[in-house]
């Protein structure tokens, strides 16, 4: 089966324990049209970059799922539904990394990103002027 992987933002008003709920609640339409959670992360209550629905601040959800298209599909429609939820991302990867997503992770074990003098094409932009 495919793999995905899904994010949403919830209402900023919700309880921590709602906000998880509203995953219990998604990943058990999957099972129900034949997928399955390989892994949930819920990232907590973040600032976002613009108001949606006129909040400023959101809970975030982090979904991995193998499971058939028509599955997800049944879920983001209902997600787009419910009116708790003000966003949903889905995307299809190739394959799951392992361990916690980059957003679980501590900036020290996080991959270096380097200088800038180190990223290649923009550097060689500035010699040539």
């Amino acid at each position: 089966m495919p793999l995905y992987e899904h994010v949403f933002i919830a209402r900023q008003d919700l309880s921590n324990a709602q906000a998880e709920g509203l995953i219990e609640h998604f990943s058990a339409v999957l099972a129900d049209n034949g997928g399955k959670v390989v892994a949930n992360e819920y990232w907590g209550v973040k600032t976002m970059a613009y108001k949606i629905n006129k909040n400023r601040k959101g809970h975030y959800a982090y979904l991995r799922t193998d499971s058939p298209a028509a599955a997800v599909q049944e879920m983001e429609r209902l997600m787009r539904l419910h009116d708790d939820v003000m966003r949903v991302m889905t995307v299809k990867v190739d394959a799951h990394e392992e361990g916690p997503s980059a957003q679980m992770q501590k900036r020290e074990e996080r991959g270096e990103r380097g200088e800038r003098s180190e990223r290649g094409e923009r550097s060689e932009r500035r010699e040539r002027r």
